[in-house]
């Protein structure tokens, strides 16, 4: 059995906000940032282990763009999140939501495993209870209590990038679930149980 270990500078910013800080401990004991290190290419875990994290998005409803660093020296940078926040929230009622620091790490290790820059197209991030509700209501593929109302799901595509290479991706770091929808162009991550669906 491997041992993972994570390196990390723990040299505190005036940038970061204790709302958003996770600690060494417990980001080893839960967090995708080390486990799924193992994953990787090991010149892809060598820079995953680097100084920073940036992630990019486009939001396809709002036509909202983010391109930020959301981790570094160690730290979850509340800049970062809050601007990553601002473009995954419900779009429908304006409504922001923590968003789950292992999803965002999975998404940049996701990144690393496609060797992109491309930002990631989305198509749903942070639902609102009320939204998740009426979507519910209307199709039988949204979950009654799923993950996207705790922030720990998103629906997306990667430009450039073939939906199954980026599934496959997905399933290969074994971290949480990944829902395949290739009639509608996109992948559904979470940080549930690790699980696999074709919709």
């Amino acid at each position: 059995m491997s041992i993972c270990t994570f390196s990390q500078n723990q040299r505190v910013s005036s940038k970061i906000n204790t709302r958003h800080h996770v600690n060494r401990r417990h980001f080893l004991k839960t967090g995708i940032g080390a486990c799924t290190l193992l994953a990787l290419p090991q010149t892809q875990a060598s820079s995953f282990t680097m100084n920073e994290r940036k992630l990019a998005f486009l939001n396809l409803h709002t036509g909202e763009r983010v391109n930020t660093t959301y981790w570094a020296q160690g730290q979850y940078l509340s800049e970062g999140l809050t601007a990553i926040e601002k473009v995954l929230r419900d779009h429908r009622t304006g409504e922001t939501y923590e968003m789950d620091r292992n999803l965002l790490d999975m998404l940049q290790l996701v990144q690393y495993k496609m060797t992109s820059q491309n930002e990631f197209h989305v198509i749903s991030g942070y639902r609102s209870p009320a939204t998740n509700a009426q979507l519910n209501a209307n199709s039988s593929g949204v979950a009654k209590r799923s993950l996207h109302m705790q922030g720990k799901a998103i629906d997306i595509r990667l430009p450039g990038h073939a939906l199954s290479d980026l599934r496959k991706a997905a399933l290969s770091m074994q971290a949480g679930g990944v829902g395949y929808y290739p009639k509608s162009e996109f992948i559904h991550i979470d940080t549930g149980h690790v699980r696999q669906w074709h919709g």
